[in-house]
C-alpha cells in the first residue's frame, strides 16, 4: 500500500466514524422518541441518554464557537496529505459525504443544532410524561 493510499484509508476511516456519530445522535432521538412511546426500557438508560446529550451538546459548541467539526478538519488534512484534491470515490462514500457536507451559511447549522439540542433537551426534561400519557391513552 502506498503512502497516499495509507493516508486515503485513514480519511476514509474518520468519514466512517463522522457518519456514525451524525447517525447517533440523530437515530438515537429517534429512538429515545419511540422508546418513550412504546415503553422501551432501555431508552431510559441514563449512560445512553447523557452520552446522547453529551454528543449534541458538543455539535451545538463548536457551531456557536464557530469552530470547525475535528472529524472534518482530520478528514481533510488525511485527504490533502494524500494528494487528493477532491472527492473521486465510490457510490457509497460520495453520498455519505454529500449527505454530511452541504453547503450552507455557519448561522444556519448553529440555528439547527441548537433547535436539535433543545428539543433533546426537551425529550430528557419530560420524557416520563410522554410514557405516563401514552400508558394513559392505552387504558
Amino acid at each position: 500500500m502506498t503512502e497516499g493510499a495509507f493516508y486515503l484509508v485513514l480519511a476514509d476511516s474518520i468519514l466512517a466514524v463522522h457518519f456514525a456519530f451524525v447517525a447517533f445522535v440523530v437515530v438515537g432521538f429517534i429512538l429515545i422518541l419511540a422508546g418513550l412511546w412504546s415503553g422501551w426500557r432501555w431508552v431510559g438508560s441514563f449512560r445512553f441518554r447523557m452520552f446522547h446529550l453529551l454528543a449534541i451538546g458538543i455539535v451545538v459548541a463548536q457551531a456557536w464557537l464557530g469552530m470547525a467539526c475535528p472529524l472534518t478538519v482530520w478528514e481533510s488534512l488525511l485527504r490533502a496529505k494524500a494528494g487528493a484534491a477532491g472527492y473521486n470515490v465510490d457510490f457509497l462514500q460520495y453520498w455519505v459525504h454529500k449527505i454530511l457536507y452541504f453547503n450552507a451559511p455557519a448561522w444556519v447549522f448553529a440555528l439547527a443544532y441548537t433547535i436539535f439540542a433543545a428539543l433533546v433537551v426537551l425529550v430528557w426534561l419530560f420524557g416520563d410524561r410522554l410514557q405516563n400519557w401514552r400508558r394513559a391513552y392505552k387504558n
